[in-house]
């Protein structure tokens, strides 16, 4: 478990040190051998390819289904935290970082080249065909849209359940808890995490160098800037620089912001190009190719070009299904921290859908449009866009009115949709090597963001980056087994806990036969204070569950009670069962709204309105149990518990 050392740093020895070496040691083997380096991960990737397509291709098919049956069926009520519990963050701040996160810088270099490709390079048959437009078109929804998106949606999901409904860290070892139970917390899981954070870095590192690349290939197109490794390197200075800061603000002051920003910067250069563009043919066209997208989704997702000379599936679809999948710790985890408090449909249908939606009109805004230009005589444009697919959006972009700005906009895009990777990246990566606590001193969130950029500029300037791109790429085959069987767990979870819920919640508070009922209702009836509240819960509640607990360890089973009413005016008991889910039976304290208050024969009454909580609520493993105790003896308190811990002994 994490220790808080002297310096305020909150680690987790077992996976920070091993990370730190294996990164290091990694970065040195690629450095001394690069050719070799290279070598190797390109024949593992060719071995995966020619041997592992179709494995990958029913991995994110069962993914998809997946996703679709949970969020269509009775599962999809199920919060992904406490039963009373709200989301974090607004729809569209959500909506924001997930997107940020996931795929934004993606957009900007391939909006428009994807598109152009398949319709000048499609996978069988002449390119710039008459229906080489659909064809075009469904192929970059496919790698971008439904299929995409479903990896992060389960990987994300799997994490949040299992963090928010059963108390696990906010690591990937809590994906493995339905297949190994409590020895995630070993160093079996601590394994797991170092093997996160290790490719996590070098993902986030590649891309990072990659892009820096790219980017500076567009100023130099638009400003002459040099490209060399000097420009490079500063760039990847400048961007990491950035994300530390934005990391160091936190969550709700860095990472929301930039992501908000960028969603209104994104929405508006969509626009505008949709009205300077063919408005028209961009719309229809739009409404068609989805229309034939998701008609022929089970099709086209399971076609493997088998009867087919050709090697662009291992080139483009199984690449894409890799780096989909070889990212899903990095933003499933970050989708996961974002996510507490919405439901299982809310989420699937905000982290599969809505995103889904967005590609297909980026998609269709901008490599609709250039393909538009290629036939309307722009040949040209479309082999220059075909062999420096980094440049597409700036060529495309020459076709537009106030080209510059647009150019400086989509700049401007670009660096804080790299910002925002690196410092989501940095706060997962923290989170990993400190057990899943996120709330951890601004200078250790600081640190990871240096750990990028050191291993990034190192590859970028001496060679290396595809290499560690490729085995990134490869280590999505270990992953899709994960993601499988995390699946597996879930259901398992889901199951039990929806029979639970379909019961019945049973309540007893008539073990004290003796108490006089005409005092009980005087008790429901007045409104007590807190200062009456707090006494109940220490001289009545926290007795009741001591006096459970004590029986409970007298018969050889391991049970305590947290006292928490001076703090936060409740007390838990907790049954730890092994490998089974624990019990808990809290007694909070909840705000009770009142309409007015009246007084009758002397006597203060409150009329709560519609939906008001209770005084002392009380609240079980999944949240609240929606009924209060105020006013019950201790007998009567026992007796709940008892009911309530059969019930959970026989679910």
């Amino acid at each position: 478990m994490p220790k808080l050392s002297d310096r305020g740093f909150v680690i987790d020895k077992a996976v920070f040190i091993p990370s730190i070496i294996f990164l290091l040691s990694s970065v040195l083997l690629v450095l001394a051998l690069p050719e070799a380096s290279d070598a190797a991960f390109a024949d593992l990737q060719s071995t995966i390819v020619t041997n592992a397509s179709w494995f990958y291709v029913l991995v994110m098919a069962i993914l998809l289904f997946a996703v679709c049956v949970l969020a269509l069926s009775r599962y999809g009520e199920i919060r992904l935290g406490p039963d009373n519990s709200k989301p974090e963050y607004s729809l569209f701040s959500w909506l924001s970082m997930l997107f940020a996160a996931g795929v934004g810088i993606g957009l900007m270099f391939y909006g428009v080249a994807e598109p152009v490709v398949h319709y000048l390079r499609p996978p069988v048959g002449e390119g710039a065909s008459v229906g080489g437009v659909r064809q075009a078109m469904n192929l970059t929804f496919l790698h971008w849209g439904f299929n995409a998106w479903s990896t992060y949606a389960m990987m994300g999901l799997v994490l949040a359940y299992f963090s928010y409904r059963r108390g696990l860290p906010l690591t990937l070892r809590s994906a493995f808890y339905p297949i190994i139970g409590d020895r995630i917390h070993g160093p079996i899981g601590a394994s797991i995490d170092v093997f996160a954070i290790v490719c996590t870095t070098f993902g986030i590192s590649t891309s990072l160098g990659l892009g820096v690349s790219q980017l500076n290939t567009g100023l130099n197109y638009l400003f002459d800037v040099p490209i060399t490794g000097t420009i490079q390197f500063a760039l990847t200075m400048g961007i990491m620089a950035l994300a530390a800061v934005s990391v160091a603000l936190g969550l709700d002051t860095g990472i929301k912001r930039l992501s908000e920003i960028n969603s209104y910067l994104a929405i508006s250069l969509l626009c505008f190009i949709l009205v300077a563009g063919p408005t028209v043919l961009i719309l229809s066209g739009a409404l068609e190719n989805f229309g034939h997208y998701f008609a022929s989704l089970i099709p086209t997702s399971f076609n493997l070009f088998v009867y087919q000379d050709t090697d662009w599936l291992g080139g483009w679809t199984i690449f894409y299904w890799g780096w989909w999948i070889s990212w899903t710790p990095f933003v499933g985890i970050f989708i996961a921290r974002i996510s507490r408090g919405r439901t299982i449909r809310e989420f699937l249908i905000g982290v599969t859908v809505v995103p889904t939606l967005f590609v297909v009109l980026w998609m269709s805004v901008f490599g609709g449009s250039a393909i538009e230009l290629i036939q309307a005589g722009e040949q040209a444009f479309g082999e220059a866009v075909t062999s420096d697919q980094p440049l597409g959006l700036f060529l495309f972009l020459d076709y537009m009115p106030g080209t510059l700005i647009l150019s400086v906009l989509s700049l401007l895009m670009i660096i804080i949709f790299f910002v925002t990777s690196a410092d989501s990246g940095a706060l997962v990566l923290n989170m990993m090597a400190s057990g899943g606590v996120d709330d951890t001193p601004p200078l250790q969130r600081v640190l990871w963001t240096v750990i990028i950029a050191a291993v990034s500029a190192t590859l970028l300037i001496n060679g290396g980056l595809d290499a560690l791109q490729t085995a990134t790429i490869a280590s999505a085959l270990p992953f899709s087994f994960v993601l499988l069987g995390a699946l597996w767990g879930l259901q398992r979870s889901l199951r039990s806990e929806v029979s639970v819920m379909n019961v019945r919640t049973p309540t007893s508070f008539d073990s004290d036969s003796d108490t006089d009922w005409q005092s009980r209702l005087k008790a429901l009836l007045k409104e007590p204070s807190n200062k009456n509240v707090l006494t109940f819960q220490r001289e009545v509640v926290l007795p009741a569950l001591g006096r459970f607990a004590t029986e409970l360890s007298n018969n050889g089973v391991n049970a305590s009670v947290t006292d928490s009413v001076k703090e936060e005016g409740s007390v838990e008991l907790t049954v730890t069962a092994g490998d089974d889910i624990d019990f808990r039976y809290s007694v909070k304290l909840a705000p009770q709204t009142t309409d007015t208050v009246v007084d009758i024969e002397g006597e203060a009454l409150a009329l709560p309105v519609e939906g008001s909580t209770s005084v002392t609520e009380v609240h079980l493993r999944g949240g609240s149990a929606s009924y209060c105790v105020w006013g019950l003896t201790e007998s009567q308190i026992i007796g709940d518990v008892l009911a309530q811990y059969e019930q959970h002994r026989r679910t």
